[in-house]
């Protein structure tokens, strides 16, 4: 197999703004008839308080979090970030992967798919796809349009006159080559960004090149290609953001009034430690307002990053739980909602520590499994917000 390097991943994301306090959840409240949660705010040097939470994340049964998901009509899945060579020879890590998770998500970056005009690299998501086949796992590609990890000679190719030619012929070799094999595409990633233009696009060769209409055409694309998968606009900065809420929503409802082929919403859900979920309502009503357009909600990229959270890592575990849990439970009350994915499954290999680092210079814990590939408080989090959900 040919290694390719995953730290595209890494600058694929935003640092996301780490403040000094953390949140824990206390108690489940009625918002007229679905979940909302209500917080309290504590500043980290009351460790005491912190550590004399009472919330235990017991879990009963010995399901797998892929069994539980199932039982409720919901689907759960990860992204392995890791290469095939490091995957493939790990009989441990590709156990756990197969029995937690019920889905399995692939990279599509263009520089790696089509690293030069005339040549397609389809060796990594062959190997994956293979592997989720054998074990009865859905397949995810993620992405298709984007304005990050394009090769040098697209950059220099694209103009007026051949950027539609080549976007459709990108789109369509791609996509063809697994039609009928993938569960979704995330046709078109990150393009909101408030501020530099004022239809709040993000600012990209895509949309200098083609104009807004860039969404739609991918999506029509992709549609023709794959007639069966679930097509996604996938989006970050959705929990706490509520001017990126507006505009995301007005883009769905412009998508939609204009026909596109467009099933569902990718919200990435990379949470910070201590982000304050004081708007937390307005978040529900956002979600409410998505399922409204006939849409699907999955989440697509769940992490929590822990940069300002505390060294010990037994109290750094419960609060990163704590987010979980109570994330979760607010996400899975909307039953449009239909998918939770990490960004990753086990602490020795993710995203974080290329954007946020501990200060301390510690490992961080972001995610279910630990670097041994052992459960965490957050996996027991995950089964119990799961558990605990409507079923679909």
């Amino acid at each position: 197999m040919v290694k390719i390097s995953l730290r595209r991943l890494y600058s694929r994301r935003h640092i996301l703004n780490l403040g000094t306090s953390a949140i824990t959840a206390l108690t489940v409240v009625s918002l007229g008839q679905l979940p909302a949660l209500s917080w309290l705010i504590y500043p980290f040097k009351d460790l005491q308080t912190a550590k004399g939470s009472n919330r235990r994340f017991s879990v009963t049964g010995k399901q797998s979090l892929r069994q539980r998901a199932r039982a409720k009509g919901l689907i759960y899945g990860a992204l392995p970030h890791v290469d095939s060579p490091v995957f493939d020879p790990n009989p441990m890590m590709k156990s756990v992967f197969a029995r937690e998770f019920g889905l399995m998500v692939t990279g599509f970056y263009w520089d790696v798919v089509q690293p030069s005009p005339n040549r397609f690299n389809f060796t990594e998501i062959d190997y994956f796809a293979k592997f989720a086949a054998a074990n009865n796992m859905l397949m995810r590609g993620h992405p298709l349009v984007w304005s990050n990890s394009l090769p040098a000679w697209l950059k220099d190719t694209l103009n007026r006159q051949n950027v539609k030619q080549i976007l459709t012929s990108h789109i369509e070799t791609v996509v063809k080559r697994y039609a009928g094999k993938m569960h979704s595409w995330d046709v078109v990633n990150e393009a909101i960004d408030i501020g530099p233009r004022p239809d709040n696009l993000t600012k990209n060769i895509w949309v200098d090149l083609l104009g807004p209409d860039y969404i739609k055409l991918a999506f029509e694309i992709t549609a023709r290609a794959d007639p069966k998968a679930l097509l996604v606009y996938n989006e970050t900065n959705l929990e706490h953001k509520e001017s990126q809420q507006v505009a995301v929503l007005k883009l769905l409802t412009q998508l939609k009034a204009q026909g596109t082929p467009i099933h569902a919403l990718g919200i990435q859900s990379h949470l910070s430690g201590d982000l304050d979920y004081k708007n937390i309502p307005k978040f529900r009503k956002f979600l409410r307002n998505v399922a409204k357009l006939g849409l699907k909600i999955m989440i697509t990229e769940l992490d929590v990053i822990d940069r300002d959270l505390p060294t010990d890592p037994e109290l750094r575990d419960r609060l990163i739980a704590g987010v979980y849990e109570d994330y979760l439970t607010t996400v899975l009350a909307e039953p449009a909602v239909i998918a939770i994915i990490n960004w990753g499954f086990t602490d020795r290999h993710t995203w974080i520590p290329g954007y946020a680092p501990r200060k301390d210079g510690s490992d961080v814990r972001p995610l279910p499994f630990d670097r041994d590939l052992r459960p965490k408080l957050a996996w027991n989090a995950i089964a119990r917000a799961i558990d605990r959900s409507p079923r679909r």
